[in-house]
Protein backbone atom coordinates (compact mmCIF):
# COMPACT_ATOMS: atom_id res chain seq x y z
CA UNK A 1 0.00 0.00 0.00
CA UNK A 2 1.43 3.60 -1.17
CA UNK A 3 2.23 5.92 1.96
CA UNK A 4 -0.17 8.03 2.63
CA UNK A 5 0.32 11.93 1.24
CA UNK A 6 1.81 14.24 3.64
CA UNK A 7 -1.42 16.85 5.12
CA UNK A 8 0.87 18.48 7.50
CA UNK A 9 0.01 21.86 7.05
CA UNK A 10 2.28 24.95 5.96
CA UNK A 11 1.87 28.45 6.42
CA UNK A 12 2.27 30.61 3.80
CA UNK A 13 1.19 33.58 5.03
CA UNK A 14 1.69 36.34 4.26
CA UNK A 15 0.81 34.93 0.55
CA UNK A 16 -2.32 33.80 -0.75
CA UNK A 17 -1.71 33.16 -4.32
CA UNK A 18 1.55 31.81 -6.45
CA UNK A 19 1.50 33.50 -10.18
CA UNK A 20 2.93 30.73 -12.74
CA UNK A 21 5.31 33.72 -15.18
CA UNK A 22 6.37 32.49 -18.59
CA UNK A 23 7.21 32.98 -22.00
CA UNK A 24 4.48 31.79 -23.76
CA UNK A 25 4.17 30.42 -27.37
CA UNK A 26 1.61 30.02 -30.30
CA UNK A 27 -0.75 27.27 -30.11
CA UNK A 28 -1.68 26.41 -34.09
CA UNK A 29 0.05 28.03 -37.29
CA UNK A 30 -2.57 31.16 -37.16
CA UNK A 31 -0.94 32.39 -34.08
CA UNK A 32 2.61 31.85 -35.23
CA UNK A 33 3.22 35.71 -36.37
CA UNK A 34 0.86 37.10 -33.91
CA UNK A 35 3.07 35.33 -31.29
CA UNK A 36 6.34 36.41 -33.33
CA UNK A 37 4.46 40.56 -32.90
CA UNK A 38 3.90 39.86 -29.18
CA UNK A 39 7.91 39.13 -29.01
CA UNK A 40 9.21 41.16 -30.88
CA UNK A 41 6.61 44.52 -30.87
CA UNK A 42 8.55 48.04 -30.81
CA UNK A 43 11.29 46.76 -32.72
CA UNK A 44 9.97 47.47 -36.23
CA UNK A 45 10.52 44.21 -37.71
CA UNK A 46 8.06 43.38 -40.92
CA UNK A 47 5.75 40.84 -41.33
CA UNK A 48 7.40 38.99 -44.00
CA UNK A 49 10.73 38.48 -41.66
CA UNK A 50 8.32 37.70 -39.07
CA UNK A 51 7.25 34.16 -41.12
CA UNK A 52 10.57 33.64 -42.31
CA UNK A 53 10.99 33.10 -38.47
CA UNK A 54 8.52 31.41 -38.19
CA UNK A 55 9.65 28.69 -39.80
CA UNK A 56 10.66 26.89 -36.60
CA UNK A 57 7.22 26.88 -35.42
CA UNK A 58 5.88 26.20 -38.59
CA UNK A 59 8.16 22.88 -38.75
CA UNK A 60 6.14 21.65 -35.54
CA UNK A 61 2.71 22.62 -36.81
CA UNK A 62 2.94 25.71 -35.42
CA UNK A 63 2.59 24.86 -31.91
CA UNK A 64 5.08 25.58 -29.39
CA UNK A 65 5.21 22.72 -26.41
CA UNK A 66 5.43 25.87 -23.91
CA UNK A 67 1.90 25.59 -22.71
CA UNK A 68 1.62 22.26 -22.78
CA UNK A 69 4.71 22.29 -20.54
CA UNK A 70 3.82 24.87 -18.54
CA UNK A 71 0.36 23.32 -17.87
CA UNK A 72 1.84 19.87 -16.66
CA UNK A 73 4.35 22.20 -14.22
CA UNK A 74 0.51 23.51 -13.20
CA UNK A 75 -0.63 20.18 -11.93
CA UNK A 76 2.81 19.19 -10.47
CA UNK A 77 2.87 22.06 -8.05
CA UNK A 78 -1.10 21.95 -7.32
CA UNK A 79 -0.43 18.03 -6.63
CA UNK A 80 2.45 19.07 -4.27
CA UNK A 81 0.88 21.95 -2.62
CA UNK A 82 -2.01 19.28 -1.84
CA UNK A 83 -0.12 16.76 -0.63
CA UNK A 84 1.67 18.44 1.88
CA UNK A 85 -1.06 20.52 2.77
CA UNK A 86 0.03 24.20 1.37
CA UNK A 87 -3.10 25.90 0.79
CA UNK A 88 -2.10 27.80 -1.87
CA UNK A 89 -4.09 28.74 -5.37
CA UNK A 90 -1.75 28.68 -8.37
CA UNK A 91 -2.06 31.03 -11.66
CA UNK A 92 -0.75 31.24 -14.98
CA UNK A 93 -0.33 34.17 -17.22
CA UNK A 94 2.55 34.53 -20.00
CA UNK A 95 3.93 37.43 -21.64
CA UNK A 96 3.69 37.46 -24.93
CA UNK A 97 0.45 34.63 -25.75
CA UNK A 98 -2.95 33.54 -23.85
CA UNK A 99 -3.02 33.64 -20.89
CA UNK A 100 -1.55 37.16 -20.83
CA UNK A 101 -0.34 38.40 -17.84
CA UNK A 102 -2.30 41.12 -17.49
CA UNK A 103 -5.37 39.19 -17.14
CA UNK A 104 -4.90 36.80 -14.82
CA UNK A 105 -3.30 39.82 -12.63
CA UNK A 106 -7.05 40.95 -13.04
CA UNK A 107 -8.41 38.17 -12.73
CA UNK A 108 -6.40 37.68 -8.75
CA UNK A 109 -7.24 40.68 -7.90
CA UNK A 110 -11.04 39.81 -8.82
CA UNK A 111 -10.42 36.99 -6.54
CA UNK A 112 -9.40 38.49 -3.57
CA UNK A 113 -5.69 37.58 -4.17
CA UNK A 114 -3.18 40.80 -1.93
CA UNK A 115 -0.05 39.42 -2.02
CA UNK A 116 1.41 37.13 -4.54
CA UNK A 117 4.38 35.11 -5.05
CA UNK A 118 5.68 34.65 -8.61
CA UNK A 119 7.55 31.94 -10.36
CA UNK A 120 9.08 32.85 -13.14
CA UNK A 121 9.92 30.13 -15.91
CA UNK A 122 13.72 31.25 -15.86
CA UNK A 123 16.24 29.71 -12.90
CA UNK A 124 19.20 32.13 -13.86
CA UNK A 125 19.72 36.22 -13.65
CA UNK A 126 19.68 38.09 -16.74
CA UNK A 127 17.37 41.11 -17.96
CA UNK A 128 15.55 38.54 -20.27
CA UNK A 129 15.00 35.92 -17.91
CA UNK A 130 14.22 38.56 -14.75
CA UNK A 131 14.10 42.26 -14.73
CA UNK A 132 12.59 41.96 -18.13
CA UNK A 133 9.63 39.57 -16.46
CA UNK A 134 9.53 42.17 -13.26
CA UNK A 135 8.98 45.27 -16.59
CA UNK A 136 6.10 43.10 -17.83
CA UNK A 137 4.79 42.69 -14.00
CA UNK A 138 4.81 46.68 -13.65
CA UNK A 139 3.44 47.68 -16.54
CA UNK A 140 0.11 45.12 -15.78
CA UNK A 141 0.32 46.83 -12.36
CA UNK A 142 -0.17 50.23 -14.07
CA UNK A 143 -2.96 48.96 -16.42
CA UNK A 144 -4.61 47.48 -13.67
CA UNK A 145 -4.29 50.83 -11.64
CA UNK A 146 -5.57 52.46 -14.81
CA UNK A 147 -8.51 50.15 -14.38
CA UNK A 148 -9.44 51.44 -10.89
CA UNK A 149 -8.92 48.39 -9.20
CA UNK A 150 -7.02 47.58 -5.93
CA UNK A 151 -3.62 46.54 -6.52
CA UNK A 152 -1.99 43.16 -5.01
CA UNK A 153 1.39 43.56 -3.32
CA UNK A 154 3.62 41.12 -5.84
CA UNK A 155 6.99 39.85 -4.99
CA UNK A 156 9.09 37.19 -7.27
CA UNK A 157 10.85 34.03 -5.77
CA UNK A 158 14.76 34.03 -5.61
CA UNK A 159 16.27 32.64 -8.39
CA UNK A 160 16.55 28.79 -8.34
CA UNK A 161 19.44 27.48 -10.41
CA UNK A 162 21.70 25.84 -7.50
CA UNK A 163 18.32 24.02 -5.85
CA UNK A 164 18.85 20.71 -5.14
CA UNK A 165 15.06 19.79 -7.07
CA UNK A 166 16.29 21.61 -9.70
CA UNK A 167 19.61 19.82 -9.93
CA UNK A 168 18.89 16.24 -8.96
CA UNK A 169 16.24 15.88 -12.40
CA UNK A 170 19.39 16.72 -14.62
CA UNK A 171 21.89 15.07 -12.99
CA UNK A 172 19.53 12.06 -13.87
CA UNK A 173 19.02 13.08 -17.30
CA UNK A 174 22.83 13.50 -17.89
CA UNK A 175 23.26 9.94 -16.64
CA UNK A 176 20.40 8.06 -18.31
CA UNK A 177 21.43 10.08 -21.79
CA UNK A 178 25.29 8.50 -20.86
CA UNK A 179 23.94 5.04 -20.43
CA UNK A 180 22.50 5.51 -23.91
CA UNK A 181 25.46 6.11 -25.77
CA UNK A 182 27.29 3.23 -27.11
CA UNK A 183 29.46 1.19 -24.42
CA UNK A 184 32.42 2.06 -26.65
CA UNK A 185 32.26 5.37 -26.77
CA UNK A 186 30.68 6.10 -23.32
CA UNK A 187 33.32 6.48 -21.24
CA UNK A 188 34.89 9.32 -23.23
CA UNK A 189 32.23 11.41 -23.75
CA UNK A 190 32.04 15.03 -23.70
CA UNK A 191 29.08 17.04 -21.66
CA UNK A 192 27.88 20.29 -23.34
CA UNK A 193 26.38 21.85 -21.00
CA UNK A 194 23.98 24.52 -23.17
CA UNK A 195 21.91 27.38 -22.53
CA UNK A 196 20.55 30.80 -24.35
CA UNK A 197 23.25 32.70 -25.86
CA UNK A 198 22.73 36.94 -25.28
CA UNK A 199 24.45 39.50 -25.59
CA UNK A 200 27.95 39.96 -23.52
CA UNK A 201 27.01 43.54 -22.66
CA UNK A 202 23.67 42.13 -21.17
CA UNK A 203 25.31 39.06 -19.33
CA UNK A 204 28.14 41.88 -18.02
CA UNK A 205 25.38 43.59 -16.24
CA UNK A 206 23.16 40.35 -14.93
CA UNK A 207 22.90 40.35 -11.34
CA UNK A 208 24.09 43.05 -8.48
CA UNK A 209 26.14 45.88 -9.54
CA UNK A 210 28.96 44.69 -7.57
CA UNK A 211 29.07 41.24 -9.71
CA UNK A 212 29.38 43.05 -12.89
CA UNK A 213 32.09 42.35 -15.11
CA UNK A 214 33.17 39.59 -17.74
CA UNK A 215 30.04 37.40 -18.28
CA UNK A 216 28.45 38.57 -14.80
CA UNK A 217 26.25 36.45 -12.87
CA UNK A 218 24.65 34.99 -15.71
CA UNK A 219 27.61 33.10 -16.54
CA UNK A 220 28.62 32.38 -12.90
CA UNK A 221 25.69 30.66 -12.21
CA UNK A 222 25.57 28.80 -15.16
CA UNK A 223 29.36 27.48 -14.30
CA UNK A 224 28.52 26.89 -11.08
CA UNK A 225 25.35 24.71 -11.83
CA UNK A 226 27.93 22.64 -14.72
CA UNK A 227 30.41 22.22 -11.88
CA UNK A 228 27.48 20.71 -9.73
CA UNK A 229 26.40 18.05 -12.71
CA UNK A 230 29.34 17.41 -13.37
CA UNK A 231 30.78 16.44 -9.81
CA UNK A 232 27.93 14.61 -9.73
CA UNK A 233 27.98 12.51 -12.45
CA UNK A 234 31.78 11.93 -11.67
CA UNK A 235 30.56 10.92 -7.99
CA UNK A 236 27.62 8.45 -9.43
CA UNK A 237 29.45 6.44 -12.18
CA UNK A 238 33.11 6.70 -11.37
CA UNK A 239 33.98 8.69 -14.75
CA UNK A 240 34.95 12.15 -14.90
CA UNK A 241 33.88 13.24 -17.52
CA UNK A 242 35.42 16.44 -19.72
CA UNK A 243 32.82 19.22 -19.75
CA UNK A 244 32.19 22.96 -21.45
CA UNK A 245 29.39 25.61 -21.09
CA UNK A 246 27.77 26.51 -24.25
CA UNK A 247 25.21 28.74 -25.79
CA UNK A 248 22.25 28.79 -28.66
CA UNK A 249 19.65 30.63 -29.77
CA UNK A 250 21.42 33.41 -30.85
CA UNK A 251 19.09 35.91 -32.67
CA UNK A 252 20.65 39.54 -32.20
CA UNK A 253 22.62 41.63 -35.08
CA UNK A 254 25.73 39.91 -36.02
CA UNK A 255 27.87 43.01 -35.24
CA UNK A 256 26.62 42.90 -31.84
CA UNK A 257 29.09 40.23 -29.69
CA UNK A 258 26.66 37.57 -27.81
CA UNK A 259 27.88 34.66 -25.61
CA UNK A 260 29.84 31.85 -27.38
CA UNK A 261 30.81 29.19 -28.32
CA UNK A 262 27.41 27.92 -30.31
CA UNK A 263 26.37 24.92 -29.95
CA UNK A 264 27.04 23.55 -33.26
CA UNK A 265 30.10 25.34 -33.91
CA UNK A 266 31.20 23.59 -30.52
CA UNK A 267 30.33 20.28 -31.74
CA UNK A 268 32.45 20.77 -35.08
CA UNK A 269 35.63 21.71 -32.89
CA UNK A 270 35.22 18.63 -30.12
CA UNK A 271 34.63 16.11 -33.40
CA UNK A 272 38.18 17.69 -34.52
CA UNK A 273 39.82 16.76 -31.49
CA UNK A 274 38.51 13.35 -31.66
CA UNK A 275 35.58 13.44 -28.93
CA UNK A 276 33.89 9.98 -29.89
CA UNK A 277 30.80 11.26 -27.96
CA UNK A 278 28.80 14.13 -26.57
CA UNK A 279 25.72 14.57 -24.54
CA UNK A 280 23.98 17.65 -24.72
CA UNK A 281 22.23 18.99 -21.62
CA UNK A 282 19.95 21.86 -21.78
CA UNK A 283 20.70 23.32 -18.40
CA UNK A 284 19.51 26.93 -19.12
CA UNK A 285 16.03 26.05 -19.97
CA UNK A 286 13.15 24.69 -17.64
CA UNK A 287 11.56 22.75 -20.42
CA UNK A 288 11.86 21.34 -23.44
CA UNK A 289 10.26 24.03 -25.43
CA UNK A 290 11.24 25.41 -29.29
CA UNK A 291 14.38 26.44 -29.15
CA UNK A 292 15.43 23.20 -27.20
CA UNK A 293 13.38 21.30 -30.08
CA UNK A 294 14.91 23.14 -33.15
CA UNK A 295 18.14 24.43 -31.89
CA UNK A 296 19.17 20.96 -30.24
CA UNK A 297 16.74 18.19 -31.17
CA UNK A 298 17.03 19.25 -34.93
CA UNK A 299 20.20 21.67 -35.41
CA UNK A 300 22.50 20.46 -33.14
CA UNK A 301 21.25 16.64 -33.64
CA UNK A 302 21.57 17.13 -37.43
CA UNK A 303 24.93 18.81 -36.81
CA UNK A 304 26.45 15.50 -34.95
CA UNK A 305 24.97 13.29 -37.81
CA UNK A 306 26.62 15.09 -40.38
CA UNK A 307 29.57 14.92 -38.67
CA UNK A 308 29.13 11.41 -37.56
CA UNK A 309 29.70 12.03 -33.98
CA UNK A 310 26.72 10.27 -31.68
CA UNK A 311 24.98 12.21 -30.00
CA UNK A 312 22.52 12.30 -26.86
CA UNK A 313 20.00 15.26 -25.44
CA UNK A 314 19.50 15.44 -21.71
CA UNK A 315 16.30 16.45 -20.33
CA UNK A 316 15.11 19.22 -18.72
CA UNK A 317 13.41 20.08 -15.77
CA UNK A 318 9.62 20.31 -16.79
CA UNK A 319 7.34 19.17 -14.44
CA UNK A 320 9.17 16.27 -12.35
CA UNK A 321 7.98 15.79 -9.11
CA UNK A 322 11.16 17.16 -7.23
CA UNK A 323 11.40 20.79 -8.75
CA UNK A 324 7.64 20.67 -7.46
CA UNK A 325 9.09 20.38 -4.45
CA UNK A 326 11.64 22.40 -4.66
CA UNK A 327 9.20 25.35 -5.27
CA UNK A 328 7.00 25.10 -2.78
CA UNK A 329 10.35 25.02 -0.46
CA UNK A 330 10.71 28.62 -1.90
CA UNK A 331 7.46 29.58 -1.46
CA UNK A 332 7.81 28.86 2.51
CA UNK A 333 11.40 29.90 2.67
CA UNK A 334 9.59 33.70 1.15
CA UNK A 335 6.68 33.00 3.54
CA UNK A 336 9.15 32.95 6.46
CA UNK A 337 10.85 35.81 5.58
CA UNK A 338 8.07 38.36 4.94
CA UNK A 339 7.29 37.20 8.35
CA UNK A 340 10.35 38.30 9.91
CA UNK A 341 11.22 34.52 10.76
CA UNK A 342 15.14 32.88 10.51
CA UNK A 343 15.13 30.89 7.70
CA UNK A 344 18.24 28.42 6.08
CA UNK A 345 17.84 28.93 2.49
CA UNK A 346 18.46 25.40 0.61
CA UNK A 347 21.35 26.00 -2.06
CA UNK A 348 24.36 24.02 -3.41
CA UNK A 349 27.75 25.18 -5.36
CA UNK A 350 29.74 28.03 -4.29
CA UNK A 351 27.92 30.71 -4.81
CA UNK A 352 25.17 29.89 -2.36
CA UNK A 353 21.11 31.40 -2.27
CA UNK A 354 20.65 34.01 -4.41
CA UNK A 355 18.88 37.15 -3.47
CA UNK A 356 15.27 37.33 -1.92
CA UNK A 357 14.80 41.01 -3.30
CA UNK A 358 16.56 42.41 -6.40
CA UNK A 359 18.46 45.14 -5.90
CA UNK A 360 19.01 48.57 -7.39
CA UNK A 361 21.16 48.03 -10.54
CA UNK A 362 20.79 44.43 -11.05
CA UNK A 363 20.10 43.62 -14.45
CA UNK A 364 19.13 46.55 -16.04
CA UNK A 365 17.45 47.38 -19.03
CA UNK A 366 19.04 48.96 -21.88
CA UNK A 367 16.36 52.18 -21.19
CA UNK A 368 15.40 52.49 -17.81
CA UNK A 369 11.99 51.35 -17.13
CA UNK A 370 9.93 50.79 -14.11
CA UNK A 371 10.33 47.09 -12.81
CA UNK A 372 7.89 45.70 -10.01
CA UNK A 373 8.56 43.06 -7.53
CA UNK A 374 12.13 44.50 -6.38
CA UNK A 375 14.34 47.23 -4.28
CA UNK A 376 12.85 49.70 -6.87
CA UNK A 377 9.49 49.20 -7.27
CA UNK A 378 7.18 51.54 -7.68
CA UNK A 379 4.67 49.45 -6.09
CA UNK A 380 5.91 48.27 -3.19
Amino acid sequence: MPDAPDVTPHDATPYDALLLLSFGGPEGPDDVVPFLENVTRGRGIPKERLKEVGQHYFLFGGVSPINDQNRALLDALRKDFADHGLDLPVYWGNRNWAPYLTDTLREMVTDGRRRILVLATSAYASYSGCRQYRENLADSLATLQAEGLELPKVDKLRHYFNHPGFLEPMIDGVIQSLADLPEDVRDGAHIAFSTHSIPTASADTSGPVEGHGDGGAYVRQHLDVARLIADAVRERTGVDHPWQLVYQSRSGAPHIPWLEPDICDHLDERHAAGVPAVVIAPIGFVSDHMEVLYDLDTEAKGKAEELGLPMRRSATVGADPRFAAAIRDLVLERASVERGQEVTPCALGALGPDHQLCPIGCCPARAPRPAAAGADSPYA
